[in-house]
C-alpha cells in the first residue's frame, strides 16, 4: 500500500536569490494561488514572494510542521543550497505537479 503524501512544505521566492518564505499546507495548488493573487495580507504580499521554487511532501502533518520549523531555523545559505540542489535555475514549479 502506498502512503499518500498529503502535506507540503514549500519555499517561495520573490526572484532568484531574493526574499524567501517557507510554509506548510495540505492544499498546495490552492495555497500557491492565494500567494500569487496576494489574497492574504502579510509577509508574502508585502514582499512580493510568489514564485514556488521548492517543495517537499509528507504523509503526516506533524512531520511537515517539524520540517517547516527546521527549515525556518536554517541560515539563508543553507536554504539557497537546498533550493539549488533540486532547482538550480530557480524555475517556477507547477504546484499541481509537485
Amino acid at each position: 500500500m502506498r502512503v499518500v503524501e498529503r502535506y507540503a512544505v514549500y519555499i517561495l521566492a520573490s526572484r532568484r536569490n531574493g526574499t524567501l518564505y517557507i510554509g506548510v499546507t495540505s492544499r498546495l495548488a490552492e495555497r500557491i494561488a492565494q500567494h500569487k493573487a496576494r489574497a492574504v495580507r502579510g509577509f508574502t504580499q508585502q514582499y512580493g514572494v510568489t514564485i514556488l521554487v521548492y517543495v517537499e511532501r509528507y504523509a503526516s502533518i506533524y512531520d511537515a510542521i517539524a520540517r517547516e520549523k527546521q527549515l525556518k531555523g536554517w541560515n539563508r545559505a543553507w536554504k539557497i543550497k537546498l533550493i539549488e540542489a533540486g532547482n538550480p535555475n530557480w524555475d517556477e514549479l507547477d504546484p499541481t505537479a509537485c
